[in-house]
């Protein structure tokens, strides 16, 4: 079994007779019952999912096997994986977040910057975490817009992603501002 990605977490109980409500981290959230059973995080437990219907904040879903509140109970805050070959290719210029992690980051004039820690929405789009070795605390991540103005390439193939940040987003801190130096030696 290959890499696992995370598509979805038990979030409670819903109802009596067994039934529990997910988050479902899939594009489209009923999707997450027609890849097959999802597993548990070490692989070892697996979970056949039937999507009963489409809820806010989620899905309602039968796992075989359980049968009653309590069963249900037990199962929350488990989150579900799939293997990475059981999803189906991204369409083109598309991009799992898992195969994403780990790529080198080069700016435009091939200079290195870094490696991909996280890719992370929080609700204005995606972002890209680039992780900076060397730098100083507090400057050793940078997070970027996961646009196609600022991410001109992304070459899986090759492990790499090519970025054009906005300007003065990767000046060190003795390139700030004037007024900022100013302000500082006012206080």
């Amino acid at each position: 079994m290959g890499r696992l990605i995370l598509v979805g977490r038990i979030a409670a109980a819903h109802g009596l007779r067994g039934l529990v409500k997910l988050q479902s981290f899939t594009g489209e959230p009923g999707a997450i019952g027609r890849y097959g059973p999802l597993l548990d995080a070490a692989g070892g437990r697996r979970f056949e999912v039937t999507v009963q219907n489409l809820v806010k904040g989620g899905v309602v879903a039968r796992i075989a096997g359980i049968d009653d509140r309590n069963a249900a109970e037990k199962l929350r805050g488990i989150e579900l994986y799939l293997p990475r070959e059981a999803l189906p290719p991204p369409a083109e210029g598309e991009y799992y977040h898992a195969d994403l992690l780990g790529l080198a980051v080069e700016l435009a004039d091939g200079r290195p910057l870094g490696r991909v820690q996280a890719v992370e929405n929080f609700g204005a789009g995606d972002l890209l975490t680039i992780e900076r070795p060397g730098q100083a605390p507090g400057r050793n991540t940078v997070s970027l817009p996961f646009t196609d103005r600022v991410v001109p390439m992304v070459d899986l193939a090759a492990g790499r992603i090519v970025v054009d940040p906005p300007a003065g987003l990767l000046e060190e801190e003795s390139a700030r501002p004037a007024e900022l130096e100013e302000e500082k030696e006012r206080a």
